[in-house]
């Protein structure tokens, strides 16, 4: 039976598509963190892959496995999640955000920020899946504070992700299994955990302004961009909780965390 109490909000790191099929310690981490929930009635996703003019919700019924990514092994390419969706979520997220105007989708489907982490999350592939665009035109108050309006959704029985990663420089990442992170890379991710932990939120928003490390943590701000419609639904009664941390390939970030 899904659940109709109060559901955190969660952010996930979600690295490289290959963690769909790999067991390592951030999936065993996923896959733990789903396993402590009560059954969400469904997901309401916001993936770094999704970036669009405006904002749109995925009102299908059935959403395909879309292979968004290039250079990788065929079992990757073969990998399907087959969650069902939810038109009626999706339309109930357009009316909570009205008069902004939402539309409907019905081809985008699943990205892999999304099926990458919810393979581990609900392997079963058995609750329901909308997935929200990040809408490219729009500042990052913006972003943040349609989070703070999808926060019903949690008393809903909606479990409410982000997926991206607070630190995403492709360009100069090593593939490399053991690789020394760059330290302009530590440096932002700790600055921002310290910010998460003490729920100063205004520095996150403003990440622009926060010099050269954030510039090379984010060179565009999709990966981002997801993290800020988690933390705009923390209340004062809401700890938060780091479930995964580290930097990959010297320039991406791992750090995963929930809300709640």
């Amino acid at each position: 039976m899904a659940s109709t109490t109060r559901l955190p909000v969660v952010f996930f790191g979600h690295g490289s598509p290959m963690n769909a099929l790999e067991r390592n310690d951030f999936t065993e981490t996923w896959r733990t963190f789903g396993a402590s929930l009560a059954k969400p009635r469904a997901v309401l996703m916001i993936s770094a892959h999704w970036f669009t003019r405006g904002t749109h919700a995925a009102a299908m019924e059935t959403p395909e496995t879309i292979h968004d990514f290039g250079g990788f092994p065929q079992p990757l390419f073969d990998f399907q999640y087959p969650a069902p969706g939810a038109p009626e979520l999706a339309q109930r997220v357009a009316d909570l955000l009205a008069p902004l105007p939402v539309g409907l989708d019905r081809e985008w489907g699943l990205d892999h920020g999304a099926w990458s982490v919810l393979t581990h999350v609900f392997p079963e592939a058995d609750v329901p899946v909308v997935q929200l665009s990040i809408d490219r035109t729009q500042p990052a108050q913006f972003h943040y504070d349609l989070g703070k309006r999808l926060a019903p959704l949690r008393d809903e029985g909606v479990l409410i992700v982000g997926s991206g990663n607070v630190v995403h420089n492709l360009g100069i990442m090593n593939w490399r299994e053991q690789t020394v992170a760059y330290d302009w890379a530590v440096r932002f991710n700790d600055l921002v955990k310290r910010c998460l932990e003490s729920r100063d939120h205004a520095p996150l928003i403003g990440y622009d302004q926060l010099g050269n490390d954030a510039r090379l943590s984010i060179p565009t701000p999709e990966h981002y961009l997801p993290l800020l419609y988690i933390i705009g639904q923390q209340t004062a009664d809401d700890k938060m909780t780091l479930l995964t941390d580290g930097i990959f390939g010297g320039s991406i970030s791992m750090l995963s965390l929930s809300i709640g």
